[in-house]
């Protein structure tokens, strides 16, 4: 019955976004981002948490604006997202623009597949979604939601510019086949993760749990990775697509240490994204809540 109930919830709000004029759409969506906030108290502790451990020199209400500006982010981006069957390739470049797209190209046409570096940042729905748009569609990483309906309403929309799920449980063979046949394959690098999955490496100063598979991929196939994110573009009153040059890998012949050095350098872009644009990032995320061998944990209120 609750799988149910939430679905129908989701359906409902979906719906209803995607009908208004966008406008409203995104601004009620920012209202419903900023409520959730406020009505989920583990969601706010763990956002002012990890604001004071990445920028402890800020100060209260630098730290509450971020919040504010980033619940509005995503409040947006739920509005677009419930709005996509009204994006398409002759209309996109009223949403969203390319920035720097010369970095993706270079490294596509080599021939070798991209691997699309990407985060919790921004427009992280839109950014793949429009360059789909584009013409460059894609593979993306997915963790399946734990609503199977709910799943399966998300990837509908996401499929409708012709991406492609891989869910985490898919034979690893299916990602060397993608990048073998010069694919791209889209892979969000910012979130905690097992220790039996991932590496520690420095984020913001303190070590977090990050996943090895981009390295290993790109090790393995020769891929290129190319940092890439969508933001909101105040000027313009658009999204800006942005790549980023390609990261270069390491390689020593000695391959643990070559993916915890290329997981590092992933993780580093990562980070100085996020402290370029601090609104655009999901702080709700325990992205250190994973700790090395005998440390205490970070989130007490988590437990």
């Amino acid at each position: 019955m609750r799988e149910k109930l939430e679905y129908a919830a989701a359906w409902c709000v979906l719906k209803l976004l995607g009908v208004l004029p966008r406008p409203f759409a995104r601004w009620l969506a920012a209202q419903i981002a900023r409520a959730l906030l406020f009505c989920v108290p583990k969601l706010r502790w763990t956002a002012v948490f990890n604001l004071r451990l990445a920028f402890p020199a800020w100060s209260d209400a630098q730290r509450r604006a971020i919040l504010r500006k980033m619940t509005r982010n995503l409040g947006w981006m739920a509005a677009e997202f419930a709005q996509f069957h009204r994006w398409r390739k002759e209309n996109i470049e009223h949403f969203v623009i390319l920035d720097a797209h010369e970095n993706f190209l270079e490294a596509r046409n080599r021939g070798r597949g991209v691997i699309f570096l990407t985060g919790h940042i921004g427009a992280w729905e839109i950014s793949s979604f429009a360059h789909a748009l584009y013409g460059f569609p894609l593979h993306y990483m997915a963790r399946p939601l734990d609503n199977p309906s709910i799943d399966a309403l998300v990837n509908r929309v996401r499929g409708l510019a012709g991406n492609r799920p891989i869910f985490k449980n898919e034979s690893a063979r299916v990602l060397l086949k993608i990048l073998r046949d010069s694919g791209t394959l889209g892979i969000l690098a910012d979130q905690n993760t097992m220790p039996e999955e991932g590496v520690f490496v420095d984020f913001f100063t303190k070590l977090a749990c990050t996943t090895t598979g981009i390295a290993r991929l790109a090790l393995h196939t020769g891929a290129a990775v190319v940092p890439g994110y969508a933001i909101w573009d105040e000027d313009l009153r658009k999204y800006r697509l942005r790549f980023e040059p390609e990261v270069p890998l390491a390689r020593t012949g000695d391959e643990e240490r070559d993916v915890l050095e290329n997981t590092q350098r992933f993780t580093k872009v990562i980070e100085e994204i996020v402290r370029r644009h601090p609104d655009q990032w999901v702080w709700v995320h325990a992205r250190w809540k994973t700790r090395p061998k005998g440390e205490p944990p970070l989130y007490p209120f988590l437990h």
